[in-house]
Parts: C-alpha cells; structure tokens; sequence
C-alpha cells in the first residue's frame, strides 16, 4: 500500500520528478476522495433527494421522463454531492501542494482566510436553501397557472436548485474579494466609504447579472449583496487599522 504524499517543508527544495511524483500522489488523494464521497451520497441518496425536493410544493414530486432517467439523475445528484463531501480532501491535497513556497506567517493567514470564505459559503447555502428557492419555487410554479398544467422534470429542477445556490454563495463571498483587494491596495475603506453610493450600484449591475429567473429572486439576491458590501465596507477599515498597529511594530524589530 503506497504512502499519502508527504508535504514539503517552507524552502525544502526538490526535483522536478519529486514534485510530479507529489502531485501525482495527491491527485491519486483527489480522485479517491471523489469515488468515496459519491459512494457515501449514493448510500444517502433518499436523504439527498428529499432535502433537494423539500422546497417545491407539497406533495409535489420531479418528473422523470426516459426510462433510465431516474438511475442517471441519481448518479448525478450522487456525483456533485460526492465532490462537496471531497472538497474539504481537494483544498487540503491542493494547498499541500503550493504550501512550501509561502511564508509560514502568510500560510496562517491563509487558513483563516479559507475559514473565512468556508463560513460565508456555508452562510450562503442556508440563505439560499431556507429563504431564496422557496420563494423563487413558489413565485414560479404559481405565475400563470390558470394556463399552465405545471410538471416539473427532475433534471432541469436539480440544476435549477445547483445554479441558485452556487450564485448565491459566491455572492456571500463578497467581503473576501473586497478584502482582498483592500490587501492589495486597490482599494481602501475611504474609498469605499465615499464610493457607498457608487458600490451599491455595482452590486446592483451584479445581482442582475447573477442566475435569477425572475425579479423576486433577483431582488432577495440583492439584499444581502447590499448587507455583505456595508459589512465588507468595515472589515476593510478594522483591517486598515490593524496594519496600521502592525507596521510600527516591524518597524521596532526592525531597527
């Protein structure tokens, strides 16, 4: 049984086989973490479905047309859930990977960092499960329906659901980008402060732009795009402050 590839230390330096031979050992990590957590969602599968399906209407069920259709759905549903259950084996594999070459201080923030983005991640799906598609669902299956005798098919119902809620996590990532620019120096809170009016704009041409099939699920995606700029907004000011304290410091050790 072979070994899990070892990290390198910060500097440690290595051949060009010893890092493909790494790499290769980590993507073999990957994979197998991918098999293993599609394995465990199939195991789970009704669990997965039933959570899926929980925002549509009651008592209403994904239609299903082909006659292999309810295998391949599955197995697909049990694909993308297997890679979310891997993710945390991927990042892990990947940031191994890059890590000797950063700053052991910088690796740390790093970490908080992804902490961070995880946090927000996860503060988006529970936006997006409990508050966004319900009422997306709801705005949709009842508009016209004196017209319309509505089937929801299974396959466009589940990307339908992935689309919604990968959009709005990466809305909720918004502090972390303006915080990375803030970092970078491409922005800072004075100016956000005095751009307020033109950055809620901004979010605006975003939201607009994000997956929403209707004015509802746009104007929800909106308001905690709104929320998350004003909180980025103070972020980037208690990090200004904490350079600010910091770089005298550097500069005592310094001399």
């Amino acid at each position: 049984m072979s070994r899990l590839p070892r990290r390198l230390g910060h500097g440690e330096e290595a051949t060009l086989a010893e890092h493909l031979d790494e790499l290769r050992g980590r993507l073999f990590v990957i994979i197998g973490a991918v098999v293993l957590g599609t394995v465990v969602a199939y195991v789970f599968h009704d669990h997965i479905l039933n959570w899926l399906n929980r925002p549509l209407p009651p008592h209403i069920r994904p239609v299903t047309l082909g006659v292999a259709e309810p295998f391949t759905i599955t197995l697909t549903v049990c694909a993308y859930a297997g890679i979310v259950l891997a993710l945390p084996v991927v990042l892990w594999q990947l940031w191994s990977f890059f890590a000797p070459a950063v700053d052991p201080t910088a690796e740390r923030r790093m970490l908080l960092l992804v902490a961070f983005s995880v946090a927000l991640g996860a503060g988006g799906v529970a936006f997006g499960y409990e508050i966004l598609l319900p009422r997306a669902i709801h705005f949709l299956t009842n508009y016209d329906k004196q017209h319309f005798h509505h089937l929801i098919q299974a396959k466009p119902y589940y990307n339908f659901v992935i689309t919604i809620l990968l959009g709005i996590v990466v809305v909720f990532q918004t502090p972390l980008g303006v915080l990375g620019l803030v970092s970078l120096g491409v922005l800072s809170s004075r100016t956000l402060r005095k751009q307020r009016r033109f950055g809620y704009l901004i979010t605006a041409a975003i939201a607009l732009a994000l997956p929403g099939p209707d004015l509802v699920t746009t104007f929800l995606e909106l308001l905690p795009m709104w929320a998350l700029f004003e909180g980025s907004i103070w972020l980037a000011f208690l990090f200004e402050r904490r350079q600010a304290k910091a770089a005298p410091a550097s500069a005592t050790l310094g001399g």
